[in-house]
């Protein structure tokens, strides 16, 4: 692991002080620890209120430790949010109904998540102590003979799980990580892979959750159905298509670069993790797996995802006579992926008895175990939704709604690649691309006609903005999750990550450019141009990053 830097640490230390010294200096409001009803901090709708998150993100970057960089937002946050009396600063951090962590723990979506993650875990771990994950392990080196083969087959079955983000990266993650580990695949490019081919493929999906949630982003009486309003879209998401074909160009040409490339060379020569947490090691070394059959891992897992998709259907109404894409437009889908994965496990229990696989005492201990192995990205996922609601109590949504405003009446040639620049960083900052895209969207709608083509076009700047500011936030939940899939250490995935989506979202902005000019000149005749000009672009990037690695090999 890598030693502690005191300069750092120090440093990190001085300025969240001097941050709270002047905060509490300028905007003190004196004693009460109660907010009175209506009551607004002077920073609410300001520049100030993306503070708290640049703060815990800025920290986690330069410390390399995500729980004190998450909690030093949250406090900076309070802070604001109290004007610098301590006594509501500490109320509202804890209790706030709309952003203290204890409302945000007992929060029935949030309440949720945990529980699903918990069940996943311990279904993790039932894969490994019954052998299957071990001898998918072993069927895998015996049929796919390369690094490229490993990561190629993690790609494929990422774009075939599509209709949750968060549920792709848990069982990709443990499904193929037996075989990234066996042909030395390092963690960070694992964790890459599974965030790559989670939220850029739910949102191009008709048929996910995600589709739900921009379906219902558009604003009620608007003379649009939501759901067409999404297909539309879909070959203007310049983001997502460019980060497909970026890991695919990654992947095959072999052009690794910036961090990544260190931790795979060093994943060649056989350390998976380069640096960060190694628990993990050492926990699956000690797996049994002699006994397992493949059937072990591939029946639970196909279970696993037919009940998921199922529960999702079952909470959307589809027993009570709604179509398919009703559905899961209507779906809750944490509901409905944690019923499926109860149901699955019932299978699996039914399963591995049958088999003496594992015994009934040890299927049960298995609960306790995957909470534990789950404990880390959960401590992150609250102190996330803690900052996010802190974020929000300080109007970060009417600020960004106010600057997207004044730029859209006048310039509406520069409203997409606006818009996706907004959005970008408002997800990055939040950690929420489904918050990003229900601000964002409703102001789009109204600058432009509902048939226009660059209502189409704007809005899929937004979509795609919020999956690129996802991507690189350290905060965001598909980001946690990709850590905890791939088990890699967190800020090692970010660290590694943030090149490759910035290149993907600097080549998008290119493209939305592009795009905005021809969408505005032409209307609806050449706008889609902006799709092939982006994927060259981003090939043509890629090409000129692998030669200039080759050089300095």
């Amino acid at each position: 692991m890598n030693k502690p830097r005191p300069f750092a640490v120090s440093f990190a230390a001085v300025v969240i002080i001097a941050l709270l010294c002047v905060f509490a200096a300028v905007f003190s409001r004196g004693g009460g620890g109660e907010a009175p009803e209506g009551y607004l901090p002077a920073s609410y709708g300001t520049a100030l209120s993306l503070l708290p998150p640049l703060v815990a993100i800025a920290l986690a970057l330069i410390t390399k430790e995500v729980y004190s960089s998450l909690f030093s937002g949250v406090l900076v946050g309070a802070f604001l949010y109290a004007q610098g009396d301590p006594e509501l600063a500490f109320n509202s951090m804890l209790y706030h109904s709309e952003g203290g962590l204890i409302p945000g723990i007992t929060d029935l979506s949030h309440a949720s998540v945990l529980v699903f993650v918990t069940l996943l875990g311990t279904m993790v771990v039932l894969l490994n102590r019954s052998g299957g994950a071990q001898a998918f392990g072993r069927w895998a080196k015996k049929h796919i003979k390369t690094r490229v083969g490993a990561q190629l087959a993690t790609i494929f079955l990422g774009l075939l799980i599509f209709v949750d983000d968060g549920f792709n990266c848990m069982t990709v993650g443990s499904v193929m990580r037996p075989m990234t580990d066996s042909h030395n695949v390092s963690r960070a490019k694992l964790s890459y892979l599974l965030d790559s081919t989670a939220a850029p493929v739910c949102i191009i999906a008709p048929i996910s959750c995600w589709a739900a949630a921009v379906s219902y982003a558009v604003p009620e009486g608007y003379e649009i159905n939501g759901f067409r309003m999404f297909l539309r879209t879909i070959p203007y998401n310049l983001y997502a298509l460019t980060t497909i074909l970026m890991i695919f160009l990654v992947v095959c040409l072999k052009a690794d670069f910036g961090p990544m490339k260190k931790h795979e060379d060093n994943a060649e020569r056989g350390d998976l993790f380069t640096s960060g947490e190694r628990a993990y090691e050492e926990k699956e070394k000690g797996s049994p797996g002699s006994r397992g059959k493949l059937s072990d891992l591939v029946i639970p897992v196909v279970v696993l995802i037919v009940f998921c998709v199922l529960g999702m259907l079952y909470t959307g109404g589809i027993t009570q006579g709604a179509s398919i894409p009703d559905a899961f437009a209507n779906s809750d889908s944490v509901r409905g992926l944690v019923m499926g994965t109860v149901l699955a496990l019932a299978v699996t229990l039914w399963l591995y008895l049958a088999r003496g696989a594992v015994t009934f005492k040890g299927f049960f201990e298995a609960f306790a175990a995957g909470f534990r192995s789950m404990c880390a990205p959960m401590i992150i996922l609250i102190l996330s939704w803690n900052l996010s609601g802190m974020t929000g109590l300080l109007g970060a949504a009417s600020f960004v709604h106010g600057v997207v405003e004044a730029s859209a009446s006048s310039l509406k040639i520069f409203v997409p690649f606006i818009v996706f620049v907004l959005s970008v960083f408002l997800a990055f900052s939040t950690g929420t691309s489904w918050g990003t895209f229900t601000i964002l969207i409703p102001i789009v709608c109204a600058v432009f006609p509902p048939e226009s083509e660059m209502l189409a076009l704007s809005i899929a700047a937004c979509l795609s903005g919020a999956v690129c500011g996802d991507h690189c936030s350290p905060v965001s939940d598909t980001t946690i999750m990709s850590s905890a899939g791939a088990k890699c250490d967190h800020i090692n995935h970010v660290s590694t990550q943030l090149p490759y989506a910035l290149t993907a979202a600097a080549v998008s902005a290119v493209g939305y450019l592009a795009a905005g000019a021809l969408g505005y000149y032409f209307e609806n005749k050449l706008a889609l141009l902006s799709l092939p000009l982006t994927l060259l672009l981003m090939t043509a990037l890629m090409l000129i990053i692998r030669k200039r690695a080759s050089k300095k090999a």
